[in-house]
This record gives structure tokens, sequence and C-alpha cells, in this order.
């Protein structure tokens, strides 16, 4: 019987090892998600998403919190004590068996204007939520974007480094033939040197964005994949841009003028600090007999239940201190209309550099989109010359060098002039209404 189960031990360990082999040997498939696709990961898995709501909700508690004061504040407790001779107060109210007092704001210049001063900031802190909001959008696409870039040159990069090994190795032994000078072997290592120096950096960065872009989505690295096909055509850029409506729906404009009309609201508040104010107040007291209260109230006067319903009213006619506390608001209120001016100016100038850097960058795209069709109608005219042996290998090599050359500045171009488009998309608030148009 043992023999037997020896067996069935050892036919399991077997297949065990077999299933683990095969699911190494077939790795899960990467899972292919689009650019809107991970933009919407982003957004619901980001830390950066998570803090501004965090924010946000701050923001709106503070304005509650302010709001409120105008609801009653109701606290029940017991001063539980005892008494020799007349008793004297705990903590302001007379030794009770059940204490219950009521207070909240009925009339507050003050504090109206610092609940709306509350209420321009949570509007404020929206707006720089939607900052970050773009932010995310922006930083996903340029990630997601230029990983779909190393990935699709991946192919072109090993070939090149292939080419450039097997050109060193013909060079070399020319060089030992005595056919060619060392110079000339000197230069094909250059060569393949820089070929794969290309395909390391890209082998390099790919490792670094799509860790990034795990991050940013919540999807693992390992099965993380692109869909180059869901990247939509960016729109054409227009001539002239409209720094008015780069101003309008900049959230960091609007966020600097909700911050200054709170800050407005603010330094009034402080200013209305010293007018006079109304509070409604109450309290409901339980005496206990034990206080020596009937010592020195008579039976037919001593009441143990007790209640006041009243007001509070206050004069702040002297305060010094409150008068330079409301002229630091007015500076702060000062400086913060002036901040609304120096952020429009802000986006306004990003907004021209944008769009002058984008049609440089067109023009630098074009030069070396033309370069690149030089060199290859170089290495074309080369092979033909090498075929008919009017020319030798190593011109051949090195028409072939320049044209990798020239392949991987156009492509470097080609990335920084859609970098250099997407901001202007985010500038101009267009980013995400672009993003919703992929696949």
């Amino acid at each position: 019987m043992k023999p037997a189960l020896g067996l069935v031990r050892v036919c399991l360990y077997s297949l065990l090892t077999t299933l683990v082999a095969i699911c190494t040997a077939f790795p899960v498939a990467a899972e292919k998600i689009s650019l809107k696709r991970a933009v919407e990961l982003a957004l619901a898995h980001s830390p950066a998403a998570a803090q501004a709501k965090a924010d946000n909700q701050r923001a709106f508690a503070s304005y509650r919190e302010a709001k409120d004061q105008y609801l009653p504040q109701l606290m029940i407790g017991s001063g539980l004590g005892d008494s020799w001779g007349y008793p004297l107060s705990l903590e302001g109210s007379a030794p009770s068996l059940v204490n219950i007092n009521a207070q909240s704001a009925l009339f507050n210049p003050a504090l109206r204007d610092f609940i709306r001063a509350a209420r321009n900031e949570y509007k404020a802190m929206a707006e720089e939520s939607k900052d970050r909001h773009n932010q995310i959008v922006q930083d996903t696409v340029l990630i997601y974007l230029e990983l779909v870039k190393w990935e699709q040159q991946m192919a072109q990069l090993r070939q090149q480094e292939e080419d450039t090994l097997r050109a060193q190795e013909v060079a070399e032994q020319r060089v030992q033939a005595g056919v060619d000078s060392e110079q000339t072997g000197k230069q094909a290592r250059l060569a393949s040197a820089r070929a794969h120096l290309r395909l390391i950096q890209a082998e390099g960065s790919i490792d670094v964005l799509r860790t990034t872009l795990s991050q940013l989505t919540g999807v693992p690295v390992n099965s993380l994949g692109t869909a180059p096909d869901s990247v939509p055509s960016l729109p054409e850029v227009p001539k002239s841009g409209d720094p008015a409506k780069a101003q309008e729906s900049s959230p960091a404009v609007l966020f600097a003028q909700q911050h200054a009309i709170a800050q407005s609201f603010r330094a009034r508040g402080e200013h209305r600090s010293l007018w006079p104010s109304v509070d409604f107040a109450t309290q409901y007291a339980v005496l206990a007999k034990f206080n020596n209260w009937t010592q020195f109230f008579p039976n037919n006067v001593f009441e143990r239940n007790n209640a006041t319903v009243g007001v509070v009213i206050r004069f702040p006619f002297f305060n010094p201190s409150q008068h330079a506390h409301a002229q630091v608001a007015d500076a702060e209120a000062i400086r913060a209309n002036k901040e609304v001016e120096a952020t429009k100016n802000q986006v306004s100038q990003q907004e021209l550099k944008l769009r002058r850097s984008v049609e440089q960058l067109q023009a630098a795209q074009q030069v070396s989109e033309l370069e690149y069709e030089i060199a290859q109608s170089n290495v074309e005219a080369v092979d033909i010359r090498i075929k008919s042996g009017t020319t030798t290998v190593n011109e051949g090599e090195q028409a072939r060098a320049e044209l990798y050359a020239k392949y991987n500045a156009l492509q470097d171009a080609n990335f920084e002039l859609l970098r250099a488009r997407v901001n202007l998309l985010r500038m101009t608030g267009e980013l995400e209404s672009w993003v919703d148009r992929a696949k």
C-alpha cells in the first residue's frame, strides 16, 4: 500500500512541475489598454487624484464649519460636587445633576463674510482640483505616447545594431588583411557602439515608462501593453492664438480669482468683527439637594429645575489688536488681487510660448524629415555605385550610419513636436476632449 501512495505522490509532483513549466513557458498575455482607458484608470487610481479629492473635502468641511455656527450647539453634561458653605460655580455653572447648554449665532456680520470667504475658497479648491485633473491627464498622455514611440522603434533599433555589428566585423577583417586603415575599424566600432547605446536607451526608457504607467493606472507592469491605433490624430494648430480664451479656460486663473474674492470677504469680515453681534443662548440645570441650597434658600423659594433663555449682545468698542489683524487681511486681499493679474499674464505668456514652440518644432521636424529623405537617397546612390564598382564598401557603411542617425533624429523631432502640441491642448482646455475622441 505504501509503495502505491509513493507512486501517486511522485505522479502528482511530476504533474505539478509540468504545469508550472507550462505556465512559465507561456506567460500571461499583455493587456493592451487604449489611450482613453489609460487616462480613465489614471484618474481613478492616481494618488494625485485622491489628494485632490481630499483637499476638496477639507475645503467643503471648512465651509460647513463656518456656516453651521448659525445652528445651535447643544451640550449635555453634569457638574457634580460637594459644597461647604454657599455652593460656588464649577466652570461658570452651578453644581448640578444635569446641565444642558445651547448656543448659536443670531446676528453676526463678520460671520456672514467669513462664510462667503469659505464658500469661495471651496470654489477655488474645485478649480485647483481641475488643474490637478488636467495634469494627470497630460502626464498619462505623454507617458503613453512616449512608450508607444519607443516600442515602435525597437525593431528598427535592433536591426540597426545587427547591421552595425556586421559592418564592424567586415571592417575588422579588412583591417587585419591590410585593405583598410585602423581608423576605418575605429569608425565601424563607433557606429556599432552608438547603435547599441540607442538600443539600451530605448529598453531603459520602456522599462521606466511602463513602470510609471503601471503605477498611474494600477495595471500590473508585466501585463501592461499599449494600443497605438487608439491614439487619435491631433487637431490642427491655429495660426493665431486667443489669450483671452486661454485665460478663461485656465484653472490657475479661475483659482486665483476665487481666492482673491475669498480674501476680500475675509478682510471685510475682520473689519466687521468690530461691529455688534448677537448670539442665542439657553441653559437648563437640575440642582442637587446635597449642595446646601436649602441652607441659603427656603424650601418655598428653592427650585431644583432651572432654565434660562436669552440673547448675548456684544459691543466690541475698543480692540487695537483686531484693528491690526484687519489691516493684515486688507494687505492679503490686495496681494491676492494682484496675483490674479500676474496669473493672467503668465498664462498668456505660456500660451504664446507654446504656440511659437510648436511652430519652431514643426519647422525642425520638416528639416529632420528632409535630412532623412536625403540620407535615404544617398544610401541608394551609394549602393548603386558599390554594385558598379565605382566606390568602396566603407563609403556605403558611412552612408548607412548617417541614415540611422537621421532616422533617430527624425523620431526625436516627431515626439518633441507631439509633446508641445499636447501641452498646448492642455493650455487651451482641449486636451480631455481630444482624449475622448480616442478609440
